[in-house]
């Protein structure tokens, strides 16, 4: 098996029964902020695009780029659709007219002669722009799992498809946090480190847990070449950002789990795999210019902001007319009112006012009362400051997903009273009546937790109330916290209360010594 890296979380699979290119990105991406690091557009995309089958992990669109697919992709190639709980990836890629569509099942074993195919879905409100997947192949000679951006709960069940030779990964983060809030210097660089420190975390999670001999990091991290944002490339020139580079984690994997292979996988990466033999070669760029993109990496990335600002202007010329402001209030009012009223979950979940201001547009959206409207000095627990023509484009484009536009741009900026309420940022990306009506019934079925565990000196419920991981396996105690180690989440055990964001108290009780005293 030979697998080719075409840059971000891009790969394309050679096997002895087909070829699969998977979530090829040319971008610049989420309003012209993301680009591929380092520079993908020596890639031979035309042998690429003659591919067997198309996998598209989820909808972000670092992942779905539809003007490389329109100019390099055939419409006849056979896609790989994950099994997610609503239509719209499946949508977006018939708009491009792609209808030969394979329907994955999760858990269920695709073959075609040598070749054994498996796509596992994840389809929690908090995976991605509603679901997050990842594919595992198999033909005999080799067995690889590529699993991009997705953080599965169920490994067991993903394992038992094969153990895999070589592993595919994001290590860097995908996330705005802390970058664009309003908080003091000193504590941004603060919360940046610790949202390394929890994304080296989870990455080294994964890689424990599957065990494969060979791991390639990638998925990340983006090249930021807008003047207003080139400061936040890497960790970012005042050490504010979040966003780890290959040769940085692979140097971090060294220390933790010195037993395991890691290897650099970037654009032109070619990964030879037969079994536990793995040969890599560098076909685009040399050991110089490799030394050249990490060792001197700012440099580098000057040239690459120097040299590519007319794709930027591009971009910027294909957005919408700004719209006045009040027929922007009234789109956004026809728009989401139906949605609020239907989404009593969330609408509790933020429990407040959120101001949004838009341009000329000062508008606050009241969550309990369901309703938008002109802001008229309420006390608001959450505030945001987006330009207009980011959202005059997503009005004009009805864009769904908020966080798949806006919010992953970081062209904005945002503020908050508390802590970090994940069910504002759900309805953000869950603006159509199919994914409100998901998330409702998804957060109904969660509250049904009655199993619990005993973890050290407390009881706790089995399922962690953020993504239902198995605390069995994920938690653990310490001065009694408990963390959930996928995301980092933590809960104060005596009260029960989460420290991480608003809502989602877990139920904990100390345990009974009685009880767990062996047998006479």
């Amino acid at each position: 098996m030979r697998i080719t890296g075409l840059g971000h979380a891009g790969m394309f699979i050679e096997t002895a029964g087909g070829s699969i290119l998977c979530d090829p990105v040319l971008g610049p991406s989420f309003f012209g902020s993301w680009f591929p690091f380092p520079d993908n557009r020596g890639l031979d995309w035309e042998r690429f695009g003659a591919a067997d089958f198309l996998y598209i992990s989820h909808r972000h669109r670092d992942h779905f780029d539809p003007a490389l697919l329109e100019r390099y992709v055939s419409k006849d190639i056979r896609v790989l659709l994950p099994d997610y709980p609503t239509d719209d990836l499946e949508n977006d890629l018939r708009r491009l007219g792609y209808d030969n569509i394979v329907y994955t099942r999760s858990g269920e074993v695709l073959e075609y002669g040598d070749l054994k195919i498996m796509v596992t879905p994840l389809r929690a409100p908090s995976d991605g722009p509603i679901g997050d997947s990842s594919l595992s192949v198999d033909d005999g000679t080799a067995s690889i799992l590529n699993q991009n951006d997705s953080h599965p709960l169920d490994l067991e069940t993903l394992l038992s498809f094969s153990k895999p030779d070589a592993y595919f990964t994001q290590v860097s983060g995908a996330i705005w946090w802390p970058m664009v809030y309003d908080l003091p210097q000193e504590a941004k660089q603060n919360f940046a480190q610790l949202k390394r420190d929890a994304q080296n975390k989870r990455a080294m999670y994964y890689i424990e847990k599957v065990d494969a001999e060979h791991v390639f990091p990638m998925a990340g991290p983006p090249m930021f070449l807008r003047e207003e944002l080139f400061r936040y490339n890497g960790l970012g020139l005042e050490n504010d950002s979040i966003f780890t580079d290959h040769r940085q984690f692979l140097e971090h994997m060294a220390q933790m789990r010195p037993e395991q292979k890691g290897h650099l996988f970037l654009p032109g990466t070619q990964v030879d795999v037969h079994g536990s033999a793995v040969e890599v070669t560098q076909t685009l760029f040399s050991e110089a210019e490799i030394e050249r993109v990490f060792g001197d990496k700012w440099a580098y990335l000057a040239e690459q902001r120097d040299t590519r600002q007319d794709e930027i202007r591009a971009e910027e010329a294909s957005r919408a007319e700004v719209l006045p402001p009040s027929e922007m209030l009234a789109a956004i009012k026809e728009w989401w009112e139906p949605l609020l009223r239907r989404a009593r979950t969330v609408r509790n979940g933020v429990g407040g006012n959120v101001r949004f201001r838009i341009g000329e547009l000062d508008m606050v959206v009241d969550f309990p009362k369901a309703k938008v409207r002109e802001y008229a000095g309420e006390e608001c627990i959450y505030w945001y400051t987006i330009p207009a023509d980011l959202v005059s484009t997503n009005i004009r484009d009805h864009e769904i997903d908020w966080s798949n536009s806006i919010f992953l741009s970081m062209q904005f900026e945002v503020g908050r009273s508390g802590k970090f309420n994940e069910f504002l940022t759900t309805f953000l990306k869950c603006l159509s009546r199919d994914r409100i009506e998901y998330v409702e019934n998804w957060y109904a079925e969660q509250s049904d937790q009655t199993e619990d565990i005993q973890l050290d000196d407390w009881v706790v419920q089995r399922r962690c109330p953020h993504l239902r991981a198995d605390l069995s396996k994920t938690g653990k105690i310490e001065d009694g916290v408990l963390t959930c180690s996928l995301h980092d989440w933590k809960w104060d055990l005596t009260s029960g209360r989460c420290l991480t964001t608003q809502g989602h108290p877990i139920r904990s009780a100390q345990a009974d010594p009685a009880a767990a005293a062996p047998a006479a």
